[in-house]
């Protein structure tokens, strides 16, 4: 078996006071994809930095407080990547991958956009040569025999099912028709060939959502997103056995406004 659990933690050092220490202490996946560290390694807490137990690659971005991906894993990877070959999204702590037996695992944290801004340009830009990127992955590792999950905060809902006000978010950054088509291009058997394994495994639910604001009483509310995905190749896909979101029990004892998803495969 395979358990891999993906969660933007919102800046680690903020969720490490607030209860992540004490989830990772319990947790029982083999992999842990962590996103929006926000944080050089030698500025966080030695039990998050380089917990017992785990062998540990961050990739912090270059702007100092922003973004951040990482990467827990139990056993050493065979090999371990920082960016996915571009000039200049590479130093920006969006992307890590590990080798392990029979699979790549990636962490991702995908630009959040900003309707009418730079930043959207941005996660357009990221967007093309990320997927570019994703079919490159997908042939090299089937080359090798290798199976691939990305996992992490994609920043797009990918349809109604996946947010809560879905109306009022049509021309909003997250939902916008152009992001939603090129996610369906990762998610097409004849394009990027990847498999959305949460929706693969709850085909006809509202959810299950794993963002809600810290605004208003979204999360009491469950007025969520469905944002942060396990995108596999097919073969790894079928073997998911389960898929859960780690909600909180309470508001109160949230240590990000992002909940753990995690994926258990069959070996």
């Amino acid at each position: 078996m395979l358990t891999v659990t993906s969660v933007n933690v919102n800046g680690l050092r903020a969720a490490a006071r607030k209860g992540f220490v004490e989830w990772l202490a319990a947790t029982s996946a083999d992999v842990l994809c962590l996103q929006e560290v926000r944080a050089e390694p030698h500025q966080l807490p030695e039990e998050v930095r380089e917990p017992q137990g785990w062998h540990v690659v961050h990739a912090p971005a270059a702007a100092k407080g922003r973004a951040g991906v990482s990467l827990y894993t139990r056993r050493e990877p065979d090999a371990v990547r920082v960016g996915f070959g571009s000039t200049e999204f590479d130093v920006s702590g969006r992307y890590v991958e590990a080798d392990l037996p029979g699979v790549t695992v990636a962490s991702l944290y995908l630009p959040s956009g900003q309707v009418g801004t730079e930043r959207q340009d941005e996660k357009y830009c990221f967007m093309d040569e990320f997927l570019a990127y994703l079919k490159e992955l997908r042939v090299r590792a089937a080359a090798e025999g290798r199976e691939v999950v990305v996992c992490g905060d994609w920043n797009i809902a990918h349809h109604e099912a996946d947010l809560k006000n879905w109306r009022a978010n049509t021309k909003n950054a997250g939902f916008l028709p152009e992001e939603r088509a090129w996610l369906s291009r990762v998610l097409d058997a004849e394009d990027g060939g990847y498999v959305d394994v949460m929706r693969a495994l709850h085909p006809e639910v509202e959810g299950p959502y794993t963002w809600w604001s810290y605004r208003g009483r979204a999360f009491d509310n469950d007025s969520g997103w469905r944002i942060d995905l396990a995108v596999a190749t097919p073969g790894l896909a079928r073997r998911a056995v389960k898929g859960f979101v780690e909600r909180a029990a309470s508001h109160e004892e949230r240590w990000s406004d992002h909940a753990p998803v995690t994926v258990v495969y069959e070996g």
